[in-house]
């Protein structure tokens, strides 16, 4: 009997061994190697395996003291409190609206889920179109309203890029929040709604202190992923923005909608590669505090 578990065990270490080899090779090597290369600097970029000089924590040290990275991080906090609000207030609306007995609803909630699963790179080259003077079809369509809006720019005004691309970005991402909210809102028991009715609570009413308090795990669910997500931005920015339009501080130039995404990006292809792995890590520690207060959050919610 032991030797029988024995083989089972060993036939079952054997089937997960491709996957070991392919974690370690891929993605636990990887990361060790980064670990190392942000205390090093390269110095020869055709030795993969030596190359390095050790710096210690310079790099970590002028990474923290560099307004730019400290700009993209208040510039990604921007981006989240525009995206994750908006998002939320969308989605849910959408829920409740194809949560009800519509002729063709399950077409709406395809069509509306489609933009999600598709590349945001590609989403964000489209809405550049989308916003592009003069042939673009918003600056198109507000030329009717006022012909000189019909100019505007959006991509290419400080104060309308960030707002701009949130905007993209909360519509291309609705769908998500519109699965998971059409979800919590089936568990909701209809006998809830009925004794809401009967001591006189109108349809707003119904959602503030029904609606909304059952589907609190989903909305806190939703303010985690989404930092999270705005913390690893950069697709969106590549296609549209490229980390301009650039705006003038104190002095300093800074990009409109240079997040943390593209800051790492930027010094990733200036070569700097032990300073491009350093900030990565920064990145990592303040995604992992902000998610280890957000799981607290979510599990208090959840009670």
């Amino acid at each position: 009997m032991e030797q029988t578990g024995i083989k089972e065990n060993l036939r079952a270490y054997l089937l997960l061994l491709p996957f070991l080899v392919i974690f370690l090779g891929f993605l636990a090597y990887p990361i060790i190697y980064s670990v190392r290369l942000s205390f090093h600097e390269v110095t020869d970029l055709y030795n993969v395996f030596g190359g390095l000089k050790p710096v210690g924590l310079s790099h970590y040290a002028k990474i923290l003291s560099d307004k730019e990275f400290w700009w993209g991080v208040l510039m990604t906090f921007y981006y989240a409190l525009l995206t994750i609000p908006t998002g939320i207030i969308v989605s849910l609306f959408l829920a409740v609206l194809l949560n009800q007995k519509l002729k063709g609803s399950s077409i709406y909630r395809s069509a509306f889920f489609v933009p999600f699963v598709l590349d945001t790179f590609v989403v964000g080259i489209v809405w550049t179109f989308i916003y592009s003077a003069p042939y673009g079809i918003l600056p198109n369509l507000l030329a009717k309203i006022n012909e000189k809006w019909g100019s505007v720019n959006f991509l290419a005004l400080p104060a309308l890029a960030m707002p701009s691309v949130a905007m993209a970005m909360v519509l291309k991402n609705a769908g998500f929040g519109m699965v998971l909210f059409l979800a919590g809102l089936q568990n909701i028991p209809e006998s809830l709604y009925e004794a809401a009715e009967i001591d006189g609570a109108t349809g707003l009413k119904k959602h503030l202190y029904i609606t909304i308090p059952m589907l609190k795990p989903i909305i806190l669910f939703m303010i985690i992923t989404g930092i999270i997500g705005s913390l690893s931005a950069f697709a969106e920015f590549y296609g549209m923005t490229g980390g301009g339009p650039t705006i003038n501080l104190g002095g300093n130039a800074f990009g409109a909608t240079k997040v943390t995404g593209m800051y790492l990006y930027r010094a990733f292809e200036s070569l700097k590669l032990g300073y491009a792995s350093a900030t990565s890590f920064i990145l990592l520690v303040i995604t992992l505090i902000l998610s280890y207060f957000g799981m607290k959050l979510l599990g208090r919610g959840g009670r």
